[in-house]
């Protein structure tokens, strides 16, 4: 009887671990099936990011495919720019390629009486020669801005300042550029930037006069 008594209480323990073991086992598969389902959800996002970084580097390449083909075609204005204006480039005129454009900078030497918004002789020849170019190159806008010093303008003739002084050479300028060339008006813009983009802030005779000037 005791042998059996013994034997009752043995197995009642192992059937209770057992339980205990088998509840543990359970909470593991749940925790574990758990695991499995954020591992699905971690690699369908992972999926999902590798294609949308696979998206992202073809755009990224088509973007810089453009770039490089815009970069090609600034290089090839600018360059047939300088051929076109060779004999000017360096005496009051110069040329430079910044920001994916192409600028032509004309000295007010080069262009205008001081005060005057009358392009003279030697500026139209310039700006005939700058038109033949522009013309075409008909995919590209172009903007005309007139730039003057800080000192106050003093003349008069329905210029008040130094902001009708730089609209009006802006204007000026493409008037030229229309009246010699096949250019659509549509593609010019004519702006007054008066004395507020100065490229010489020093305040001297030398610095005011490199800021009196019209960039196209």
């Amino acid at each position: 009887q005791q042998l059996i008594d013994g034997a009752s209480a043995e197995s009642k323990k192992i059937l209770e671990e057992y339980n205990i073991a088998q509840e543990a086992l359970q909470h593991k598969e749940d925790a574990l099936k758990i695991l499995e389902k954020a591992l699905k959800e971690k690699e369908s996002n992972l999926e999902r990011m590798t294609a949308e970084l696979a998206k992202r580097e073809r755009r990224v390449l088509e973007l810089e495919g453009i770039i490089n083909r815009k970069d090609s075609l600034v290089n090839a204005l600018k360059k047939t720019v300088q051929e076109a204006l060779l004999g000017f480039e360096g005496n009051g005129l110069t040329i430079e390629q910044r920001n994916g454009k192409v600028y032509v900078s004309l000295d007010e030497s080069l262009l205008f009486a001081s005060g005057s918004s009358v392009v003279d002789a030697k500026g139209v020849t310039v700006l005939k020669k700058l038109s033949s170019v522009l013309e075409q190159e008909t995919d590209i806008n172009i903007v005309v801005e007139g730039h003057t010093d800080n000192v106050p303008y003093k003349g008069s003739g329905g210029i008040n300042d130094n902001w009708d002084l730089s609209a009006k050479r802006a204007t000026s300028v493409v008037k030229i550029l229309i009246n010699n060339s096949t250019i659509d008006p549509q593609r010019l813009t004519a702006s007054g930037r008066g004395e507020y983009v100065p490229l010489d802030p020093s305040n001297t005779s030398a610095g005011r006069a490199r800021n009196r000037r019209t960039e196209v």
